[in-house]
């Protein structure tokens, strides 16, 4: 019985990772293919002739390095951006505490049952004239790294995660003479490297591969980054070299992911430790 249980176990984890794997398989082989081999024989996973001057093309041709250049400045000013608002937010909410915190705090939670297309024309029109100051800030990066900082997912993470920091650290820190600011930044950030690094990986990630609203306040072709500008260009591009260009858009995402995937794992696992 256990051995049957441990075969069904292996069969299951070998079908997922088959899953898993082998599109991208296929995209690495249709992008060194040529667009004739695609059509007439698009099962097979090894080309007959390969075929690189796809990415020749997509790199110069196309210029899709800027868009790469693009969709990694917004992924790294969200994550930035994000990092500062739930690390300040969750600091005043659990360290601080105000007086009025809790009903800051249930405000925040209540906002993750409001499904994001139901704020999407206050945002846009927000972006389209900054109350207060009058400016719009399309076809800039603060139109897409501004909204990216709002997410009350992070700033409940960053606020559980800073209740289970023992209070005689904050308590010791203030006898000591440490101000608020001190304690922050010499004690509290540094006991929240792990859930931080997850915090920033997923606001990267979710940056990266985001299509509407950068569609929608992106529109210079100058600014836009790959989600926006792969569809746009699509139909004047062959269909190999189109397969070039989704694997070239697939490297960063995944490169992040087996670069920080200690910290990452080791996050998630934290973070699941500490809901209760």
């Amino acid at each position: 019985m256990r051995w049957s249980l441990r075969i069904v176990q292996a069969v299951v984890l070998v079908g997922l990772i088959v899953a898993a794997v082998l599109p991208l398989v296929w995209l690495a082989k249709a992008s060194v293919s040529t667009t004739t081999e695609l059509v007439t024989d698009p099962l097979t996973l090894i080309p007959s002739v390969f075929d690189w001057s796809n990415y020749a093309v997509v790199w110069n041709d196309l210029g899709i390095w800027r868009y790469l250049l693009n969709t990694l400045l917004m992924a790294l000013g969200s994550a930035a951006v994000t990092l500062f608002v739930c690390v300040t937010g969750a600091y005043t909410l659990s360290i601080l505490r105000p007086r009025w915190g809790d009903v800051v705090y249930w405000a925040v939670l209540a906002t993750l049952f409001i499904p994001g297309i139901v704020s999407l024309v206050p945002l846009y029109l927000t972006v389209l004239d900054l109350p207060g100051l009058g400016i719009s800030l399309l076809n800039t990066m603060w139109a897409v790294w501004l909204p990216a900082g709002a997410s009350a997912f992070s700033l409940v993470l960053a606020k559980r995660f800073f209740d289970s920091i023992p209070r005689e650290l904050i308590e010791a820190a203030r006898i000591d003479g440490a101000g608020p600011v001190r304690v922050l930044w010499s004690l509290v950030i540094p006991l929240s490297r792990p859930i931080l690094s997850v915090l920033a990986l997923l606001s990267a990630v979710a940056a990266y591969k985001e299509y509407l609203w950068p569609l929608l306040v992106l529109q210079d072709p100058g600014v836009q980054p790959i989600s926006v500008a792969l569809p746009r260009i699509e139909p004047a591009l062959e269909y190999s070299v189109m397969m070039a260009a989704l694997f070239l858009s697939m490297v960063v995402p995944i490169g992040l992911f087996l670069l920080f995937q200690r910290q990452f794992l080791r996050s998630v696992g934290m973070a699941n430790g500490i809901k209760g």
